[in-house]
């Protein structure tokens, strides 16, 4: 099975500030993360000043502000992400970030990131979509608060106006932060797999690393996971985030679930030839059976080791005449 890809999700957890999106970027290199991904925007440009905040918005940020203004204490500028960018490769960690506004599209196609991520809230933004479409990159794209027909009209749109299918992967995600257990749905990227014949994985915004590890199990191709530097920080998102330690536990068993789940063929491994001869079976006599006598059901049982004559030739051994005596236990040979 090919390599999962994981993100190491850094979203806002930067809190505005360059030097800790450098430790965001060390923490999701130091752990074995393939990219460590952030959020690009202008605020101004796709937040208007009547947005309000989310639940868990107004929960985790104390501050009696909107969205918007919240937004923009929390956002970098673009210089900083060109600084970030150049630490990523110094890093030697792959840079993503996904852009919220048109003005951000353009600015990040120059960045030779690999992929494009589209959000979630972004799904029904048809001129965003028809953007990012034109690039003809490889795309991933979020679903939370989207159903079937949505995604089936999102893929239509990228389809359509230049991202080649096999390059668009679709992640199952739920936009609750954190996500009931209830309500994460893993198998839900099962269906979006088999119904639009794409690539799959799992955005996860749940507590804890289970539901990453459940998706990779599944068959997920990209994992993503918001991190932090600590979930007692200031802002929106940290404590729907995982720290440092959980990260590195959460990729080492992607990492294992993913040789274990192995290519599918099934065929005796190397690793289980040599215990053949122990653990299977062989015909031997039951009781000592004298040279010229018939073998029958009564002289003959099955025992191990499997070195010697099939069980399943039993039938062919019965009726033929032993051409030497065996004693209890001894392989039968023809």
């Amino acid at each position: 099975m090919d390599k999962v890809i994981i993100i190491a999700e850094a979203c806002q957890n930067h809190n505005g500030q360059l030097k800790m999106a450098y430790k965001l970027v060390d923490v999701a290199k130091k752990c074995g993360a393939d990219f460590v991904k952030f959020q690009t925007s202008i605020p101004e440009l796709h937040i208007s000043k009547f947005a309000k905040k989310a639940n868990y918005q107004i929960k985790n940020w104390k501050i009696k502000e909107n969205q918007l203004k919240m937004l923009k204490k929390l956002s970098l500028t673009y210089n900083d992400f060109k600084k970030i960018k150049k630490y990523c490769k110094k890093k030697k960690i792959e840079f993503l970030s996904t852009p919220f506004d048109l003005k951000s599209i353009d600015f990040l196609k120059n960045f030779s990131m690999k992929y494009f991520k589209i959000p979630s809230g972004e799904i029904t933004n048809l001129p965003y979509l028809i953007k990012v479409a034109k690039l003809k990159k490889k795309v991933i794209l979020s679903t939370g608060m989207a159903n079937l027909m949505e995604i089936r009209e999102a893929l239509k749109i990228l389809i359509s106006h230049g991202t080649k299918k096999k390059n668009i992967t679709v992640l199952q995600c739920n936009t609750e932060y954190p996500t009931p257990l209830r309500d994460a749905n893993i198998r839900a990227m099962l269906t979006i797999k088999k119904k639009f014949k794409v690539n799959v994985g799992y955005s996860d915004h749940t507590e804890g690393i289970e539901s990453s590890l459940a998706a990779a199990a599944l068959g997920a191709r990209v994992l993503e996971k918001h991190i932090t530097l600590n979930k007692n920080l200031p802002g929106p998102d940290h404590k729907a985030s995982i720290n440092p330690k959980e990260l590195k536990k959460m990729i080492e068993g992607v990492r294992k679930i993913t040789i274990a789940l192995g290519n599918g063929i099934k065929k005796i491994s190397s690793s289980e030839r040599k215990n053949i001869k122990i653990a299977r079976t062989s015909i031997v006599a039951s009781k000592e059976i004298k040279k010229g006598e018939k073998f029958t059901s009564k002289n003959l049982t099955i025992k191990r080791p499997g070195n010697g004559i099939s069980p399943m030739k039993l039938f062919k051994v019965i009726g033929k005449i032993a051409k030497k005596s065996f004693s209890k236990d001894k392989l039968i040979k023809l």
